[in-house]
């Protein structure tokens, strides 16, 4: 705020006037905020945004020119750049100039197999240093970089890495989970016969000290495909600024999940100013994240490196050896931020845990809670019973803007069950059916204005036909988000959960059609629904059929379903029930109706009965008639 007023000689006496001032002079906000931020770059250029009025088309600092890996490896000393914990098996730390180095080696071996700007290079790998190191390797000669965790099913990652093809493939030989370990050799297997444009698969030995890779066509071991080269200084070649650089996969509601191309200089800009201003993020912290590499989250924990923090990564279950490991972690490594889900505050709470009492937090300044709708309830644990000066903020926005929409405000005040402000340079709104805006009442959360870190497109929708309908319908102009929210008294956001038919499940989002897939081979199964259900404060995944031989036979078919998507999906697929019913609603045009049916097992009226070709089948989700809805 200081630095706005001096440069701009005009008042900014608080986060209102500097939002006031990101949503009525954008152009002046992302000048100040790329110089406040140090973004590297060859260029910036004189225009800072060409279309502004076109969403999409808008092109921010179109004569820009940067490279984002430049970007996130300008520190370079002894510190701690890396830190990772993988459940109570594996601690390990990298340097920053250790990873400069580590992400040398990787490029030139890239470059060796002919790896160059806009080639497709993917990850099957846990959240440990390599993942780091690989992503900053490809992405920067120019590559793009696409990933999926390793817990992944064969079939749910073909359906991502057969639409973009990649080049070389990172994977791993395993992984741990809840103090296990899956071996993931032959499904990678699988995976790297099915892709015909692989030229490589790099395999990194994670719980193994000697993997058997000789039956994945084209692999080399992690270490030996380095071997060759010594670390040196890396020629950073600046691309335009919004040259692709992330594939991000939306969850497929209605077909194969959609490959989501985002630029290198929008994501910058907007998460070093998210980290820098939201988060608080500055040179020597210490951010601790539990994530997957194939969720928006890690993308969006890298932008912590070109703050000069250093990134504790955590991998595995969040619960073991023990439901506090992860403050085990913030207290041994003395973080300063630490990022949860609503679930696991939840699940903290259930189990008696009082970090205040049981641990040195005196470091942590920072906790957000992200992924599904926060409760109040949660923000009283936080403050009770985790600790009591700590900034909470529950960021919302994710893998579409690949950033977010609302954010904290390390500066303002924290309301139980709200995400604190609307984030700078966002221009929220909350939208009625006819494209109204409106005030605390619940509607389609929008942007109404052109932000960098808006995605390219999709791969492989050249007329941008796709990319249209999943986002500027149905309001013209404007980017709908697809989530239920209401602006609060406060000018923060309440949200209540997806507005479309994607599953929001414990935080984790996913596409229905990546479900009904797996059911297709199913005998006896002639139609089904999967819808979320908002319980207990967060939401489940409910899974209804409609079988064959009728209720009887569902407790065969529930484990076959049950068996199928966790082998062949993930663990998370897995709906915590299955429900037979008599028949499953669809709409005219024969398409299964998840809305309906989500809104009928709440309770709450259905609109447009009028669409549905058996209205009556809705019958049978109302919460009455379905006491398995209530356990």
């Amino acid at each position: 705020m200081a630095f706005v007023g001096e440069r701009l000689g005009m008042s900014v006496p608080d986060y209102a006037a500097l939002y006031a001032f990101s949503i009525e002079t954008p152009e002046q906000l992302w000048i100040a905020a790329w110089d406040f931020c140090e973004v590297i770059a060859e260029t910036r250029g004189d225009t800072v945004v060409r279309n502004f009025d076109r969403m999409p088309g808008a092109e921010w600092f179109p004569d820009g020119r940067l490279n984002f890996a430049e970007n996130l490896l300008r520190r370079r000393d002894e510190a701690d750049a890396l830190v990772h914990w993988c459940e109570d098996r594996i601690r390990s730390r990298l340097s920053f100039v250790d990873l400069y180095h580590s992400v040398s080696r990787v490029a030139q071996a890239l470059a060796a197999e002919g790896v160059g700007p806009g080639d497709k290079v993917a990850g099957l790998l846990p959240n440990a240093p390599e993942a780091i190191v690989a992503m900053l390797a490809a992405t920067s000669l120019g590559a793009i970089w696409c990933a999926c965790g390793p817990e992944f099913g064969v079939q749910a990652v073909l359906d991502r890495f057969k639409q973009v093809e990649p080049k070389v493939l990172f994977v791993t030989d395993g992984y741990y989970y809840n103090g296990k370990t899956f071996d993931t050799l032959g499904k990678f297997q699988d995976i790297a016969a099915a892709l015909p444009n692989l030229d490589k698969v790099v395999v990194l030995a994670f719980t193994q000290d000697n993997p058997d890779i000789g039956a994945i066509d084209n692999a080399v071991g992690f270490d030996a495909f380095i071997s060759a080269f010594a670390p040196q200084e890396i020629v950073f070649r600046r691309f335009p600024f919004n040259h692709p650089l992330f594939i991000l996969y939306s969850s497929g509601t209605t077909g194969t999940p959609k490959c989501i191309l985002h630029g290198a200089g929008g994501t910058l800009l907007q998460n070093l100013t998210a980290q820098t201003l939201h988060h608080d993020t500055k040179a020597g912290d210490r951010l601790c994240y539990a994530t997957t590499t194939g969720w928006v989250v890690w993308n969006l924990m890298v932008y912590g490196l070109g703050c000069g923090a250093t990134l504790l990564l955590y991998d595995g279950s969040p619960y073991h050896p023990g439901p506090g490991v992860l403050f085990d972690y913030v207290e041994a490594e003395r973080a300063t931020f630490l990022r949860l889900t609503p679930k696991l505050i939840e699940d903290m709470a259930k189990a008696g845990l009082e970090p205040a009492k049981s641990h040195d937090l005196s470091t942590l300044r920072s906790i957000t809670a992200a992924g599904s709708p926060f409760a109040a309830a949660g923000y009283a644990y936080v403050y009770d019973k985790v600790k009591r000066d700590v900034h909470l903020a529950s960021p919302a926005g994710g893998t579409d803007p690949l950033g977010s929409l609302v954010a904290g405000n390390p500066a303002g005040p924290v309301w139980p069950g709200e995400c604190q402000v609307r984030a700078l340079g966002m221009k929220i709104e909350v939208f009625d059916d006819s494209g109204k805006s409106l005030r605390q009442e619940t509607g389609e959360l929008v942007c109404t204005m052109s932000f960098p870190s808006m995605p390219l497109g999709f791969w492989n929708d050249a007329d941008n036909s796709r990319f249209h309908a999943a986002y500027f319908e149905p309001y013209p102009n404007v980017w709908r988000h697809g989530d239920w929210a209401m602006l609060s008294e406060h000018d923060g956001l309440l949200l209540f959960g997806r507005s479309d038919a994607t599953l929001n499940a414990r935080g984790v989002r996913i596409g229905t059609a990546e479900i009904y897939r797996q059911l297709e081979p199913i005998d006896g199964i002639l139609d089904s629904v999967a819808v979320t259900q908002e319980w207990d404060g967060d939401t489940r995944i409910i899974l209804f059929v409609q079988l064959r031989d009728g209720e009887a036979a569902i407790d065969k078919v529930a484990d076959e379903i049950r068996r199928r998507l966790r082998e062949n999906a993930s663990p998370r697929h897995v709906p915590e029930k299955i429900i037979p019913v008599a028949e499953i609603p669809r709409t005219l045009t024969g398409k299964v109706s998840e809305l309906a049916v989500r809104e009928a097992i709440h309770g709450r009226p259905v609109r447009n009965l009028d669409a549905l070709l058996n209205p009556r089948s809705l019958d049978s989700f109302a919460p009455a008639v379905l006491p398995e809805l209530e356990s």
